[in-house]
C-alpha cells in the first residue's frame, strides 16, 4: 500500500465524516510528524516509530500514520477499523476525498492551517495529556496542539539518601 493511500484511509477513518477542512488539518498534522521525525534518531522513534532516519518521505508519512496511540483506527479492535477496511473495497465519496487530500500533503503542496500540530483529538473528548495544553487550533471539530519533547531529567550519581528514622525498601 502506498503512502498516499495510508494517508487516504487514515484521514477516512478518523475525520472522512468532517469538513473538508478537518480533513486536510489532519492531513497536516500527519506531514508536521513525518517532516519532525527526519530531524534525528530520537524524533524519528518519536513521531514515525518503525522508521529510521534518513528514510525516504514517503516511508516517514507512512509510519506516521501507524504511530501508537495516533490514529485508533489502526489497532486491531478499535470501533472504526471495521470502516477503515470496508471504505478500502467500496466506492465511497468520502474517501475520494480524502485521497485527493492524501495526494496534495504527499507532494507537499497542502498548506498546514495546525500551526504545526504534532497531537490531535476529536473535541468531543478530552484525552488526559491533552489537560494544561494550549491548543493551537480548532478545525471543523478536531483540536490541534503542538507539543515538544519532555524536558529531559538530569541523572544524579546517587539516588538521594533515605531520611532519618525511615525504613529502606527494596523492589
Amino acid at each position: 500500500m502506498t503512502a498516499a493511500e495510508l494517508l487516504a484511509l487514515t484521514l477516512r477513518a478518523e475525520a472522512g465524516e468532517r469538513p473538508v477542512r478537518a480533513i486536510e488539518a489532519l492531513a497536516a498534522l500527519v506531514v508536521n510528524r513525518a517532516r519532525r521525525a527526519m530531524a534525528g534518531e530520537a524524533a524519528c522513534a518519536r513521531f514515525a516509530p518503525g522508521a529510521a532516519p534518513g528514510q525516504p518521505w514517503p516511508v516517514l508519512l507512512a509510519q506516521a500514520c501507524r504511530a501508537p496511540f495516533l490514529f485508533g483506527c489502526w489497532q486491531p479492535r478499535h470501533p472504526r477499523r471495521a470502516a477503515l477496511l470496508e471504505a478500502a473495497r467500496a466506492a465511497d465519496p468520502a474517501l475520494a476525498i480524502c485521497r485527493r487530500v492524501a495526494a496534495r500533503a504527499v507532494a507537499g503542496a497542502l498548506p498546514d492551517p495546525t500551526g504545526g500540530a504534532t497531537h490531535w483529538h476529536a473535541a468531543e473528548l478530552l484525552p488526559g495529556w491533552a489537560l494544561g495544553q494550549v491548543p493551537m487550533a480548532e478545525i471543523g471539530g478536531l483540536i490541534f496542539y503542538r507539543l515538544e519533547a519532555a524536558p529531559e531529567r538530569p541523572v544524579t550519581a546517587a539516588p538521594p539518601a533515605p531520611r532519618r528514622g525511615a525504613v529502606a525498601r527494596h523492589a
